[in-house]
């Protein structure tokens, strides 16, 4: 049966509001995220646990800085910029828990000198998940001999 255009109601995305939400709470918008992401690796390039895996493994930072602030854009503000599988990009990286504590040791020294209080507390908070999670995931891929693909 046919449909008159006008008979159509748009689908409204709730996703603005839930992001325009977000940052008046947090603090947090795309300016900070950047900062936080840029600075965070910068620190991580230089480190003497995690630069020599994140150079061997990464060849060309612009994009992956990009893509980057995309993912936390997607994690802390609820964008949707970020489209990806990061789970499948990282297993079978030859990192362990004690990788993991570094990162986010970093991480946290990061997002405490980047954001505001209660920004900074989301953002680490999704990042111990997200740690924890990757280093599950690790741990099975090694079970499985998987080869990361960064």
């Amino acid at each position: 049966m046919p449909t008159d255009a006008a008979q159509l109601t748009p689908i409204r995305s709730v996703r603005p509001a839930m992001t325009a939400e977000l940052m008046a709470e947090t603090g947090l918008d795309e300016a900070r995220l950047t900062a936080l992401v840029h600075r965070f690796y910068d620190k991580v390039r230089t480190d003497d646990v995690l630069g020599p895996i994140f150079v061997e493994h990464i060849a060309d930072w612009g994009p992956h800085l990009a893509k980057m602030v995309d993912f936390w854009s997607s994690v802390a503000l609820m964008t949707g910029r970020y489209h990806g599988a990061p789970v499948v990009r990282h297993a079978g990286l030859p990192v362990d828990w004690a990788h993991f504590e570094r990162w986010l040791t970093l991480f946290r020294e990061t997002a405490h000198q980047t954001c505001p209080t209660v920004g900074a507390a989301l953002v680490i908070d999704r990042a111990e998940r997200i740690a924890r999670s990757l280093s599950f995931a690790i741990e099975d891929a090694a079970r499985d001999g998987a080869v990361p693909r960064l």
